[in-house]
């Protein structure tokens, strides 16, 4: 098999959409040697590190007629790699469907909420239309939660639509903290209105005063240029590099992960991975991922959150117990698991292409 994944994703600095085409494009080239795949986008982007022989990077648009990219220009790109299949990893296809198109469909935030995605305007308008003309031949979610959702929203049929889960990566594991650092929760995700930062900062303040723990913020910032304010106890470390990342986590009193609404919720993830106590919302989603290793509260309780963080601080309960369960549960998750249940979705797609 030839195929081609949107490299656009890999634009970003951060994100969870950069990471999912990241590591998924190096574990499908790595678990199929036999198949060709190409990273393809009509703006530049850094090439994987250490990518198999058989994972390539396409060339970018060289005429005004390429860079009218999804109309014409990743048609033709793409029929030079001799790609058969095309794989939208973040909301999109060509227009043309000359080959069979795979799209995922990370979470339906973007019609939830138009405050939530202030920029995915363009995401919101043409994405419904790609999946009722029947351009996306096959659809992936991260979740049962978002196909659940997404089939309701699209009228999609359930053989169109499959949940594949994804991963944290393997440097996630237990690790030593820093030493002489205070007792602190930790939140890591961007600082926008669904992640509900404003209730966890009220109900963080409260334990604050009873317990001295403080609360670090790990992320970038928003591009409203919305910025939250160092206080007393409240460190704001902005994006924080990723091999940082696994002592913070194994060194919090508790993750915290209030979320309004996630596809996926790879935070919530990675913090399990790493053996730490998971304080997170009820959001269908993040549940799903958790299962039963993880203490999930609703969202917009501040007064249950008081009490788990208070608990978590004291380490009372069965508490403690959750962070072995969480080591389990995050070993149900891989990478090369995600790539051979997205193959075999490319399977599906080729072969139902055109009937």
């Amino acid at each position: 098999m030839k195929a081609a994944l949107d490299a656009t994703p890999l634009t970003l600095a951060k994100g969870g959409i950069r990471r999912y085409v990241l590591e998924l494009s190096r574990a499908l080239a790595e678990q199929f040697p036999e198949d060709d795949f190409t990273l393809l986008s009509d703006q530049p982007y850094p090439a994987p590190e250490e990518a198999p022989p058989n994972l390539r990077t396409g060339r970018l648009p060289r005429s005004s007629f390429e860079r009218r990219w999804w109309a014409c220009g990743v048609q033709r790109v793409m029929a030079e790699t001799g790609a058969e299949l095309f794989h939208g990893t973040h909301f999109t296809l060509p227009w043309l469907p000359l080959q069979p198109g795979v799209m995922t469909l990370h979470d339906l935030s973007p019609w939830r909420d138009p405050r939530w995605q202030a920029g995915a305007t363009f995401v919101r308008r043409r994405a419904p239309y790609l999946i009722r003309l029947g351009l996306a031949t096959r659809i992936i979610t991260p979740t049962e939660a978002v196909r659940r959702e997404a089939m309701s929203q699209f009228g999609i049929h359930p053989d169109r639509i499959r949940a594949i889960p994804h991963a944290a990566a393997p440097h996630f594991r237990p690790t030593t903290s820093r030493p002489g650092r205070r007792p602190y929760f930790l939140f890591v995700g961007v600082n926008e209105p669904r992640k509900n930062l404003s209730m966890l900062l009220s109900a963080w303040r409260e334990v604050y005063r009873r317990l001295g723990a403080e609360l670090l913020l790990a992320g970038p910032r928003r591009n409203d240029g919305t910025v939250i304010a160092s206080e007393p106890g409240l460190h704001v470390l902005g994006e924080v590099p990723e091999p940082d990342l696994p002592a913070l986590y194994s060194g919090a009193l508790a993750c915290l992960y209030p979320s309004l609404y996630e596809g996926f919720g790879l935070p919530v993830l990675e913090a399990m991975q790493c053996g730490a106590l998971v304080i997170a919302s009820r959001d269908a989603a993040v549940a799903e991922v958790a299962g039963e290793a993880a203490l999930l509260l609703d969202a917009a309780n501040a007064a249950a959150w008081i009490e788990a963080m208070c608990a978590a601080a004291a380490g009372s309960g069965n508490l403690p117990a959750l962070r072995e369960r969480a080591v389990r549960r995050a070993a149900c998750f891989s990478w090369e698991r995600t790539a051979r249940l997205t193959r075999q979705v490319y399977s599906e797609a080729l072969s139902k292409f055109g009937g």
